[in-house]
């Protein structure tokens, strides 16, 4: 099976390197890597050139993209590939040398495979990470959405939800699906993979998690409003926004307005409801931030009900 590999990139030529480094180094080298670069981002570019010219490779293929936000630069990349299989990594990840291999091997041993991706193994403020989770990628009924993709344990697994910077589908099953443009962001696009994911599940493939398939993950700072430590309302919109949409279209009827009401009153730590907002704000952990988030909670639950009914 030929295996394409596809890295979005933005400004982070240090983490690129390393990446690429990492996929030159597999076991079972992919057919094509293609790195998806902005058309303005020069010092990428710059990079790419001068690696190409150092050291030639047929394999590493450069696509350009004008549009900000890693749906455009997936959609780009998925439009660019050639191959039977297509992998996701991040520029600020390196996969285990036996990370295309296992991919390959688990897509030839199952035709219904639609979907496979790992553990990412954070290395974060001066260390890993740590802890184990049996519950990985997951959507309840009502729309509680789980990850813990970092910290998945166990045997391999049937999943509703793949992570970016780990995950691979099989181009039959991909077909004419894209990323879905409709989600807020400039650079992140928070749950695009989710939306993706629950469309191959759609379709009628399977999808699966195996917490051995690894990479190895560098948070990098984001080049946009959405920090990692940070808070701040237009990111914190943009990534509520797109998990209400997902879930406005993706649950059942029931399920829909479950969601409806538990995101409002109940949510969670990260992005929470009346109800735990108010128990934060009893507790002094961050009162007014728990307050904020719930009622820009609101407002993007507004804004993404609204997309969906169009």
């Amino acid at each position: 099976m030929k295996v394409s590999v596809i890295v979005p990139t933005y400004r982070r030529t240090a983490d690129l390197a390393r990446c690429i480094e990492a996929l030159d180094a597999q076991r079972r080298r992919a057919d094509e890597v293609i790195v998806i670069a902005r058309d303005e981002d020069r010092a990428t570019i710059d990079w790419l050139r001068a690696r190409t010219a150092a050291r030639p490779d047929a394999r590493l293929t450069v696509a350009l993209v004008q549009q900000p936000g890693v749906v455009a630069a997936y959609n780009r990349g998925i439009d660019t590939a050639t191959g039977d299989l297509v992998c996701f990594t991040d520029d600020d990840a390196a996969p285990h040398a036996d990370w295309i291999e296992r991919i390959a091997l688990a897509f030839e041993a199952d035709h219904a495979l639609g979907g496979l991706g790992g553990r990412d193994i954070v290395h974060e403020r001066n260390g890993i990470l740590k802890g184990q989770q049996p519950v990985v990628g997951l959507v309840r009924w009502y729309g509680r959405a789980i990850g813990n993709h970092h910290i998945g344990h166990g045997a391999p697994r049937e999943v509703h939800v793949l992570k970016g910077v780990n995950m691979a589908f099989r181009r039959e099953a991909i077909g004419t699906l894209r990323f879905d443009p409709r989600l807020r962001g400039s650079g992140a696009q928070v749950h695009c993979e989710m939306a993706f994911s629950l469309d191959i599940l759609r379709r009628g493939w399977t999808l699966v998690y195996d917490p051995t398939l690894l990479v190895e993950h560098y948070p990098a700072p984001r080049i946009d409003e959405d920090q990692r430590y940070t808070f701040n309302d237009a990111a914190f919109y943009n990534a509520s926004f797109n998990l209400r949409l997902i879930m406005c279209e993706h649950l059942s009827p029931p399920g829909r307005w479950v969601f409806v009401a538990y995101s409002a009153l109940i949510g969670n730590r990260a992005d929470p409801g009346l109800a735990r907002a108010l128990s934060l704000a009893i507790r002094g952990d961050g009162p007014g931030l728990a307050l904020r988030k719930w009622w820009v909670g609101l407002q993007a639950m507004r804004g993404a009900w609204q997309e969906a009914i169009r």
